[in-house]
C-alpha cells in the first residue's frame, strides 16, 4: 500500500487539481514528520513512526557538561566532564555520587579494566588516574601531554592513551610503565578505539584523518575526511570502522579524499613511532571546551576494508560527539545541538531514536541487557535508553495551510498496528498558529480506513497521532496520514489586458507547431515591465510569436484563479461611443486572441474579457469575473497626400506636399525619382510627431522629364502614395 501512496502522490504533482475536486493533504516522509512536535516516538528516515525506546534520567550531576562514560562488570556507570573535572559513579539504582575530583579542568576519557578498576584522564596538563574500588585516585601514568582525549584497553590489558597537542599515542602496561607507541603529524589524536585484532583505530584533528595502527605500531591511513576533526570512532563486530567528522577544514595542500565508495589509497608507515605525514597546521581541537563551540555540521562514514569509505549519515547543523555499537551490532550516533540519538539501520536508512532534553549528547556506552547509556552537555546528565519501548507516544503535525477556506473530509492512515493502537484526531482554525480560538480536537480515528472529520471549515488544519503499544510491548508503526479537503471556490481574476501591435496575429492553436513565417514578432512578458528605461524582459513563448497579417488586431491578458482551476474566456468588443458589446470569441482556452479588424470602422474600441472557472467546477458552483480594457485604436485607412508639386530651379527640383491622417501620426515618408530607390524624406519640422506634416525637398535632377513618387505611412502601417511629373 505504501507503493500506491507514493505513486498517488506523484500523480497529484503531475495532474492539476481544481476547486470542484477533492484534494488530499498527505504526510508520509521524514522531513514532514520532523516538523511536528514529537514525544516518545522514533522517526525513521524512510518514513515510519514508532514508539521510542524507553528513556529515563538516571542522574543529574553538578557539571555543566559531561564528556566521557564507561560501565564496569557490575553495571556501575562512570561519567566525567567539566568544567571542574569531577568523576561520578552511578550505580544501577541511579543514586550517583562524586567518586573523585581534581584541580584540572575536564575529564575527556574513562576506561575500566578487567578487574573493574577505573581509569580517567584529565585535561589540560593531562594525567591518567586510577581508582580501585572505593580507594582514593592515584596518578597511574603521566604522558607529559597537554590533552588526553581517549583511553582504551587491548586484549592484553595494555592501556592506550590518545593525546594532544603533539598527536601521540602511549602504551601503558598494567604496572603503570608506559612509553610512546605511535606519533602522527597531527596536533591531536581526538578519538580512539581498538578492534578485535588489537589494532588501534584513531581519528585526528585538524586534518580529519582516520588511521589504523597495528599492534607493532605500523600506521595506515584508512581515510582522510572532508571535515577537520574526527570526534569519534567505533569498530563494529564485523571489523568495519565508523568515524564521525565535524568542523570546517582549513585550506591545505592535500585535498580530502572523495566521498564515494571507491577504495582509498592508503599511506603506509613502516616504522613504529614514525609520523604519518598529513600537511595540516596544528590547531586547538574545536570541541576542547564547551560542547556548543562546534559548528559546521557533521558527517559519519563507514570504512569497509572491502569497499572503501561511504558516507552513511550527515547533518548540516547537528554535531556528532559520540559513536557506539548497540547490543544488536548497529551503530548509534550521539549528537547536538538538538540532543539527538540516532541509530544507523543501513547505509541509507537511519532512525532518530530519542531526543534528549539536554542540547548535546556528548558520550554513549552500550550496556548490559540491551541498555544504551548517554551523557549530555547543557546540562550534564546521565540517561538510560531502552531496550523496552515506551507504552505511549504522540506526534502533533505541523500546521497545514490549505491556502483558502476549505471543507475538511475523511482522515485515514496507513500503518501496522502490531497488536497496539493508532489514534489520530484533527482540528482546524483560521490562525496560522493553533494557540487559541481553534476548534477542539475531533474524535480519534482508530480504523486505518478512516472516518469523516467534524472539524469546521477553515483555512488551516492539524492532526495529532497517539501510538499505544500492544500487550506484548510491540510498537505500532505509522506510515502516512491523509486528510481530504475541498477548497471553497473563489472567482477568477483578469488582471491586465494589453492590445497587441496592429497588423500581427496569433497563430491558431492547432497551427502553433507549424513553421513560423519569415516575418514574426515575439512580445515581451505581460505584466513584467523592466525598471530601466528602454529595458524589456524577453520571455518568448509566454505567448506565441505573432505573424504579420495586415489589418489584424489582437490582445492578450493576464488571468489567474485562486483555486488553480482551468479557465475559459469570452472576448467581446465595443466602440467607445457604443452601448452594446459584440461577441468576438466564446469558450476560448488561450489567454490571447486576434481578429480581422477591417470589418470594423476606424475609431476607438474597448475589449471585455470574461473569465469562467466552469471547466473545473460543477455548473452551479462555477464563477466568472470580467475586466474591460483601456481604449485602443482600429485604423485601416491610409493617410491623405495633398498639394504634391514639383518645380525646377536650375539643376534641382523642389518637391512639396502635405500629409494628414485622421487617427494616427504620420510616421514615415519616402520619395523615388524616376522609379529609383525609395529614400526617406524628413518633414519640415524634422520630427514625425503629428497627424499632419508638411514636406519640402530639394532633389538634384538633370533637365528633362522626371517622375517623382512619394508615399507616407501612419502608425498602423497604412500607406498612401502619389506622384507628380516634371517635363522640363
Amino acid at each position: 500500500m505504501k507503493t500506491f501512496l507514493i505513486i498517488y502522490g506523484a500523480c497529484l504533482l503531475a495532474c492539476p487539481l481544481f476547486a470542484g475536486q477533492t484534494r488530499t493533504w498527505s504526510q508520509s516522509d521524514f522531513p514532514e514528520f520532523e516538523k511536528g512536535i514529537v514525544k516518545n516516538l522514533s522517526l525513521r528516515s524512510d518514513g515510519p513512526i514508532g514508539l521510542a525506546p524507553r528513556m529515563r534520567e538516571l542522574f543529574d550531576t553538578s557539571s555543566p557538561y559531561l564528556w566521557a562514560l564507561a560501565q564496569d562488570s557490575k553495571g556501575n556507570l562512570y561519567a566525567g566532564g567539566g568544567a571542574n573535572a569531577k568523576l561520578y559513579r552511578i550505580p544501577p539504582d541511579g543514586k550517583g555520587k562524586v567518586l573523585a575530583e581534581s584541580d584540572a579542568l575536564e575529564i575527556h576519557a574513562i576506561a575500566v579494566d578487567s578487574k573493574d578498576r577505573v581509569y580517567y584522564a584529565t585535561s589540560p596538563d593531562g594525567k591518567v588516574y586510577r581508582i580501585a574500588g572505593n580507594s582514593k585516585p592515584e596518578v597511574f601514568y603521566d604522558p607529559k601531554a597537554k590533552y588526553i582525549w581517549g583511553l582504551a584497553f587491548n586484549s592484553k590489558g595494555e592501556l592506550f592513551v590518545a593525546t594532544g597537542d603533539e598527536g601521540e599515542i602511549h602504551r601503558v602496561a598494567a604496572d603503570g610503565k608506559g612509553k610512546l607507541f605511535f606519533k602522527c603529524d597531527e596536533a591531536h589524536v581526538r578519538s580512539m578505539a581498538i578492534d578485535s585484532a588489537d589494532n588501534v583505530i584513531i581519528g585526528t584533528d585538524p586534518g580529519g584523518v582516520v588511521l589504523r595502527v597495528s599492534p607493532s605500531g605500523d600506521g595506515f591511513v584508512l581515510y582522510q575526511m572532508p571535515k577537520k576533526e574526527v570526534t569519534a570512532v567505533a569498530v563494529g563486530r564485523d571489523g568495519v570502522v565508523y568515524a564521525a567528522g565535524v568542523g570546517v577544514k582549513q585550506a591545505g595542500p592535500i585535498a580530502p579524499f572523495p566521498t564515494g565508495a571507491a577504495p582509498v589509497t592508503p599511506v603506509p608507515v613502516t616504522a613504529p613511532g614514525a609520523a604519518v605525514v598529513v600537511a595540516r597546521p596544528p590547531a586547538p581541537p574545536s570541541a576542547s571546551l564547551a560542547p556548543n563551540a562546534v559548528t559546521g555540521g557533521s558527517e559519519v562514514y563507514r570504512i569497509d576494508p572491502n569497499a572503501g569509505p561511504r558516507r552513511i549519515w550527515n547533518h548540516a547543523q547537528d554535531v556528532v560527539y559520540a559513536l557506539a555499537i548497540d547490543a544488536a551490532g548497529r551503530l548509534v550516533v550521539g549528537a547536538g545541538n538538538r540532543g539527538s540519538v540516532v541509530r544507523i539501520e543501513s547505509p541509507t536508512v537511519y532512525t532518530v531514536l530519542v531526543t534528549l532534553p539536554a542540547a548535546q549528547v556528548t558520550g554513549l556506552a552500550s550496556g548490559r541487557d540491551g541498555h544504551l547509556y548517554a551523557v549530555t552537555g547543557n546540562v550534564g546528565k546521565v540517561y538510560e535508553i531502552g531496550p523496552a519501548v515506551e507504552h505511549e507516544g504522540s506526534i502533533e503535525s505541523d500546521v497545514f495551510d490549505a491556502g483558502m477556506h476549505s471543507l475538511w473530509g475523511r482522515l485515514s492512515f496507513e500503518g501496522n498496528l502490531n497488536g497496539g493502537q493508532i489514534a489520530i484526531a484533527a482540528r482546524s482554525g483560521n490562525l496560522d498558529q493553533p494557540q487559541k480560538n481553534w476548534s477542539a480536537w475531533s474524535p480519534a480515528v482508530t480504523d486505518p480506513k478512516g472516518a469523516r472529520l467534524n472539524s469546521p471549515a477553515s483555512r488551516f488544519a492539524q492532526w495529532r497521532a497517539v501510538l499505544t503499544a500492544g500487550g506484548d510491548g510491540r510498537s505500532p508503526e505509522l506510515d502516512s496520514v491523509d486528510v481530504a479537503y475541498l477548497p471553497k471556490n473563489v472567482e477568477p481574476h483578469v488582471d491586465e489586458i494589453e492590445a497587441t501591435p496592429p497588423n500581427y496575429k496569433f497563430p491558431a492553436p492547432v497551427a502553433m507547431a507549424a513553421a513560423a513565417p519569415q516575418q514574426s514578432l515575439s512580445l515581451p512578458a505581460l505584466g513584467k515591465r523592466a525598471a530601466g528605461a528602454g529595458a524589456a524582459v524577453d520571455i518568448t513563448g509566454v505567448t506565441p510569436a505573432m505573424q504579420y497579417a495586415k489589418g489584424y488586431a489582437g490582445a492578450r491578458w493576464l488571468a489567474s484563479d485562486p483555486n488553480g482551476d482551468p479557465l475559459m474566456f469570452t472576448v467581446e468588443i465595443r466602440g467607445v461611443n457604443e452601448t452594446a458589446w459584440k461577441l468576438l470569441r466564446d469558450k476560448l482556452a488561450e489567454r490571447y486572441y486576434s481578429w480581422d479588424s477591417t470589418a470594423f470602422a476606424d475609431g476607438e474600441y474597448r475589449l471585455r474579457i470574461t473569465a469562467s472557472d466552469a471547466p473545473g467546477n460543477p455548473p452551479a458552483e462555477a464563477l466568472t469575473a470580467q475586466t474591460v480594457s483601456d481604449p485602443f485604436l482600429i485604423d485601416n485607412t491610409p493617410p491623405r497626400i495633398a498639394g504634391l508639386t514639383a518645380v525646377r530651379s536650375g539643376a534641382r527640383l523642389q518637391v512639396k506636399w502635405h500629409a494628414a491622417d485622421a487617427l494616427n501620426n504620420v510616421t514615415k515618408a519616402e520619395y523615388s525619382l524616376d522609379g529609383g530607390d525609395w529614400k526617406v524624406a524628413s518633414p519640415v519640422t524634422r520630427l514625425s510627431d503629428s497627424l499632419e506634416l508638411d514636406y519640402d525637398l530639394t532633389i538634384d535632377a538633370a533637365p528633362g522629364e522626371h517622375t517623382i513618387a512619394v508615399r507616407v505611412v501612419d502608425d498602423f502601417e497604412n500607406l498612401a502614395a502619389d506622384k507628380v511629373v516634371v517635363k522640363n
